[in-house]
């Protein structure tokens, strides 16, 4: 039995948050009560905030033949989310965030998708943690 529910899963209402912002300007950040309301909030918002930096760690450690632009929606907010959290959560380590990341996918995502954002994110988290310390 999956720990948490979709709807009280963080990194799910991260995930929608996100989409949300993104891709229908108009949604308001609105964050309900939530045992994890202060870490949803910062991943979120900071996210937003650092979009640009995100996009660049993109740019520069997904192969130039990968278009970030040309994955699913859903693939464009997980990356992002978890870029985020390697880039500005070090004390949270790579293997929790993926695998937070990999169940939260699992409400919209099929298995196939879920195996290649793994593939993806253990490539970006190695150069980025790497990299930067």
């Amino acid at each position: 039995m999956p720990e948490y529910t979709a709807k009280n899963n963080p990194r799910v209402i991260v995930i929608q948050k996100l989409y949300g912002k993104f891709f229908n300007d108009d949604e308001d950040l609105i964050f309900p009560k939530h045992r994890f309301r202060k870490f949803i909030k910062d991943v979120v918002k900071g996210t937003i905030e650092r979009d640009e930096v995100i996009n660049d760690e993109i740019n520069n450690h997904l192969n130039p033949d990968l278009n970030i632009k040309n994955l699913d929606k859903i693939f464009q907010v997980i990356i992002k989310s978890a870029i985020f959290e390697f880039l500005y959560r070090p004390k949270t380590s790579v293997n929790v965030i993926i695998k937070e990341y990999l169940n939260a996918s699992n409400y919209f995502l099929d298995k196939s998708q879920t195996s290649y954002l793994n593939a993806i994110l253990d490539k970006i988290s190695k150069k980025i943690r790497n990299s930067n310390g």
